[in-house]
């Protein structure tokens, strides 16, 4: 009787370790398609926006809009970025658009290494407008080094303040999440600028204080969830309600928020894709 007991007792324990090395073999893969899914060629992303205060006569122009590099991380290196950039430039922009977070996680070291890296890659952009970029939450623990990388590539980088660049007047807005905006000083920088006006920022929340008169906001910051569960949707959320991917329309003003291209916390993502926008602006 005993004999059996314990035979019995060691089939169990057999069938529950090979159960849980199946477990284990099943969450290793899962593991290796997110991150896969992470390193992915960014979606390209198209849209055509139609704004009222568009220079007469004026060509439309086609703004390739991204975000959220995260350099330094498991999921983007000086390399794969180097390859996006190229994916950027055969789709022919008229001018390019990077709407923060450059560098990954918040440690000193990481973000002023990665500051250096983004030199070489984001300087083989080309665009006849050249580039614009606003600083995200990421950025702000070395701000002065990934401006001054920025600005070795080539990079217009903007601080509440306001760029003219052939029909659009663009106001580059401090990220609202880490609350380095100032969004009146950008709009009075704007105003005297000719052509349509547009918002470069980071985080879309601050599309909820935007005021009449400006048609167009690009943001990032979300990642589009980056982890998009069934049932349990975004695991963590850092916008407002309804702010969280791609086209949002309120009044006016339409929100462009991009997926970003990296990854931030865990090298995964899931249902939400790396990608950029290709927004063509243009008159009636």
């Amino acid at each position: 009787m005993a004999r059996s007991i314990r035979s019995r007792y060691g089939c169990l324990m057999r069938t529950i370790g090979w159960m849980a090395t199946g477990l284990a073999l099943i969450a290793l893969a899962v593991a290796g398609w997110w991150y896969r899914n992470a390193l992915a060629d960014p979606v390209e992303r198209r849209a055509t926006i139609v704004l009222p205060d568009w220079p007469r006569g004026a060509q439309p122009v086609m703004i390739a809009a991204l975000s959220d590099i995260h350099i330094g991380n498991a999921t983007m290196d000086a390399a794969r970025l180097t390859r996006i950039v190229a994916q950027i430039n055969a789709a022919g922009p008229d001018l390019v658009m990077i709407a923060g977070d450059y560098v990954a996680g918040h440690d000193d070291g990481v973000a002023r290494a990665g500051a250096r890296d983004l030199v070489a890659p984001l300087s083989r952009l080309r665009a006849p407008l050249g580039v614009v970029a606003v600083l995200g939450n990421h950025d702000q623990s070395v701000p002065q080094a990934i401006r001054e990388g920025l600005e070795r590539a080539g990079v217009t980088v903007l601080d509440n303040a306001a760029v003219q660049r052939g029909p659009l007047a663009i106001g580059g807005a401090g990220d609202a999440f880490s609350h380095h905006h100032d969004l009146p000083a950008t709009v009075r920088a704007m105003m005297p600028l000719p052509g349509a006006k547009v918002i470069l920022t980071h985080s879309p929340d601050l599309s909820l204080d935007v005021p009449p008169g400006i048609g167009v906001l690009f943001a990032g910051h979300t990642h589009c969830g980056q982890g998009v569960l069934p049932i349990i949707g975004a695991p963590r959320v850092f916008w407002q309600p309804g702010l969280m991917c791609g086209l949002v329309r309120r009044g006016d003003l339409t929100s462009v928020i991009g997926a970003g291209l990296g990854t931030s916390g865990v090298p995964f993502r899931v249902n939400a894709p790396p990608d950029f926008w290709l927004v063509t602006l243009k008159g009636h």
